[in-house]
């Protein structure tokens, strides 16, 4: 078993069996690692139940789409994982162009259920900081009222996040998903965390994808995520996903109930402003 004092640059070693050279400290629990005569690689450290593994599981069924890049996983264990360290640049309108087509084929490439994890991926996953079940449903409405929104409407009331009688707006809204839905579409291949904090625009011109919460849902969900904390090019990106893979008539209108799982999640994690957030989202489709 491995000491859990290890650090970032004894793990680099251990999993890939490349001598380093050199470590520098990163946000959270990441670290730059350079090897000896070679590259740096990122290095990160999950905390949380099968954390490391959901992210590997995941970073390897988006890659297997052959659509948007990811970081290649050099090693792993149940606490560490070693990605290729990509050189960031500036967000580019023609990267936008390519990214929001890559992003409807990643979709295009499917799941077998809504709420499937990737192959090789635990059910009990994670969102950022937060658990996430993945349970197979067949109907997006009800898969997602139950196992998107409301566990963690439960966890922001349970922490007070939420007031007295205010998870019923919500819940009005969970109630009204199949005819707010819009039509049925087949599982998506989701990153399933898609701010744009995880969109990585590399010096190359090309747009990675890093830290995903990857699931089978409903695309219209990335998309939406990617509004709700901006992200450079939006319109540009959005646009070329269009032409690509049209949206359903309406999709706009639905913008709001995808964003309710993430802004839950946030409610639960970082406070009272992501519930207000949450509750006037709801109350625009709980009575409409």
């Amino acid at each position: 078993m491995v000491d859990s004092g290890e650090g970032p640059g004894a793990a680099a070693a251990r999993l890939t069996g490349r001598r380093v050279a050199a470590e520098r400290a990163r946000s959270g629990g990441l670290a730059e690692v350079r090897f000896a005569g070679g590259p740096a690689v990122m290095v990160k450290r999950g905390d949380g139940p099968g954390a490391v593994r959901a992210e590997v599981a995941g970073l390897r069924w988006l890659a297997a789409a052959r659509a948007v890049p990811v970081p290649e996983v050099l090693g792993h264990d149940e606490r560490w994982m070693v990605t290729e360290l990509v050189p960031t640049g500036r967000p580019g309108a023609e990267a936008a162009t390519r990214f929001g087509r890559a992003l409807a084929a990643l979709h295009a490439s499917g799941a077998p259920a809504f709420g499937a994890a990737p192959p090789d991926g635990p059910r009990d996953a994670w969102i950022g900081l937060a658990p996430m079940r993945n349970e197979p449903g067949t109907e997006w409405p009800r898969w997602y009222a139950e196992h998107r929104v409301l566990p963690y409407l439960r966890a922001a009331a349970d922490r007070g996040t939420l007031r007295p009688g205010e998870a019923a707006v919500v819940e009005r809204v969970c109630e009204r998903l199949p005819e707010l839905a819009g039509p049925p579409e087949p599982p998506a291949r989701l990153h399933g965390d898609l701010w744009s904090g995880n969109v990585l625009w590399g010096a190359d011109g090309r747009v990675r994808l890093i830290d995903p919460a990857a699931h089978g849902g409903h695309r219209e969900t990335d998309l939406a995520m990617l509004r709700l904390f901006g992200c450079p090019y939006l319109d540009r990106i959005v646009a070329s996903y269009r032409e690509a893979a049209p949206l359903a008539d309406g999709w706009a209108e639905r913008i709001g109930l995808h964003q309710l799982f993430p802004l839950l999640v946030h409610a639960a994690l970082f406070g009272r402003s992501y519930a207000e957030q949450a509750l006037a989202t709801s109350r625009n489709y709980a009575y409409m």
